[in-house]
């Protein structure tokens, strides 16, 4: 096996959603577009597929049309190295999209995405779980973008 690519259904609006990801997010870019032919269910000569990478990653934005909309079922979590990484990509990620608990977001293409604060995951899952409990406590009463300085203080106690 080679690898895995997750592909990502789209309405329509796959490129400009996988050029738009790769606008905010580092070590990004589009790779390959593929497009509808003569014989094929889609308009002749309209985006069918666009490979593009995120943080290095690979991935397929697929133009199926609207039969099958994201849910919260399926999101990417970005794994923030300070402060101002969180609020810049969770920032530039919800415009035009929603907030949503816990530090999740609904993009303006209807997908999901988590924006992790630096030190989220190792305070929710370190040794000391009064702290872990104090930290999942403050992120589960928040709507919206996570505060990286109230979750340090939880877990300072």
């Amino acid at each position: 096996m080679r690898t895995i690519t997750p592909c990502l259904w789209f309405d329509g609006n796959g490129e400009e959603a996988a050029r738009y990801y790769c606008s905010i997010l580092p070590d990004s870019g589009i790779d390959d577009i593929t497009y509808y032919g003569p014989e094929m269910p889609g308009q002749e000569g309209a985006v069918l597929t666009v490979g593009f990478h995120l943080g290095g990653r690979a991935y397929t934005a697929l133009n199926g049309g609207p039969q099958f909309p994201f849910t919260e079922a399926v999101s990417l979590q970005v794994h923030c190295e300070t402060a101002e990484e969180n609020d810049r990509f969770y920032d530039a990620l919800v415009d035009g999209g929603e907030t949503a608990p816990c530090g999740w977001l609904t993009d303006r293409y209807g997908f999901s995405w988590q924006i992790i604060p630096p030190g989220l995951l190792e305070w929710m899952n370190g040794d000391d779980r009064a702290a872990a409990q104090r930290v999942t406590k403050v992120m589960l009463a928040t709507h919206g973008k996570l505060d990286p300085a109230a979750l340090e203080a939880a877990h300072r106690g």
